[in-house]
């Protein structure tokens, strides 16, 4: 399965669901990338998924347009704003949907305090995209998902 994640600068969200997905289950072709992308991955977005286990910290922001000309089975957008400026892609998208999240980025106070929202929207992107997941995978197949552990909420 070929998922795309959607969000404004693919610096935070996007790639806490990329690296989930991706974790979740291996055999799954996740990608993510921005409608209007920053440099790079948050710092505090790393830290967070690392105590997940889940390294992000190698990647960088893609721009949208790389990705208008593929086929995927999923476009999913993760912010309010991806989804209202979502470009027309050229490639086949089966599905699109919107499962959409607080920007941690936006969140203002001291480093505990912060990176407690980027916890708080890590553990709502885990919980939301572990639901979807599992209702498309039963729906599929009729069996639980491979890879899916009660743990990695």
């Amino acid at each position: 399965m070929k998922i795309l994640i959607l969000c404004t600068g693919n610096t935070c969200r996007s790639q806490m669901a990329e690296g989930y997905l991706q974790h979740l289950d291996s055999s799954l072709e996740v990608y993510s990338a921005g409608v209007e992308p920053g440099n790079g991955v948050n710092p505090f977005a790393v830290k967070v998924m690392k105590e997940k286990n889940i390294d992000i910290s190698g990647r960088r922001s893609n721009d949208v347009g790389e990705f208008i000309d593929k086929k995927f089975d999923y476009v999913i957008t993760v912010c309010d704003h991806a989804r209202e400026t979502c470009p027309v892609f050229t490639g086949e998208v089966k599905n699109q949907l919107h499962i959409g999240f607080e920007d941690p980025a936006e969140f203002k106070g001291k480093d505990d305090a912060v990176l407690n929202k980027y916890r708080e929207v890590r553990d709502l992107i885990f919980k939301e995209l572990g639901e979807w997941y599992r209702s498309i995978v039963k729906e599929k197949s009729k069996i639980s998902p491979v890879g899916w552990d009660k743990g990695d909420m």
